[in-house]
């Protein structure tokens, strides 16, 4: 294997160009000098990714739903958190917004992230 000069991903191009690199080393036999400079490309790919491709935070209402199933909590025990099954329905069928108070219920309650619950 020749010398590889590692340098940090700034560019799509460049990113483009790595990950056609870590394509072409995917099979390459474990512990040998190829598997250590797969692993440092993915790092630096990884890493390009998390810079570039920030993660949005879900859908206020696809989060309730999502963790009031997780915790399986019945229609009934989420609509007293969030008082009652009339406003329950509004806001899951996004009629009314969520208040200050049914985020921090939500928060405290069911653990859903802040950042979920403000998003719009």
């Amino acid at each position: 294997m020749s010398e590889t000069i590692i340098k940090p991903i700034k560019s799509t191009e460049h990113y483009a160009q790595v990950m056609r690199q870590i394509d072409q080393l995917l099979d390459c036999p474990p512990n040998s000098p190829e598997a250590d400079l797969l692993e440092v490309l993915s790092i630096l790919a990884d890493d390009y990714e998390n810079k570039t491709t920030p993660i949005l935070p879900p859908d206020p209402i696809d989060a309730i739903r999502y963790q009031a199933d997780e915790l399986g909590l019945s229609s009934k025990e989420l609509a007293a958190l969030l008082g009652g099954k009339n406003r329950l329905s509004e806001v899951l069928n996004r009629k009314r917004p969520l208040t200050l108070k049914m985020i921090k219920t939500l928060f405290q309650q069911l653990h859903i992230p802040a950042e979920s619950l403000l998003a719009a």
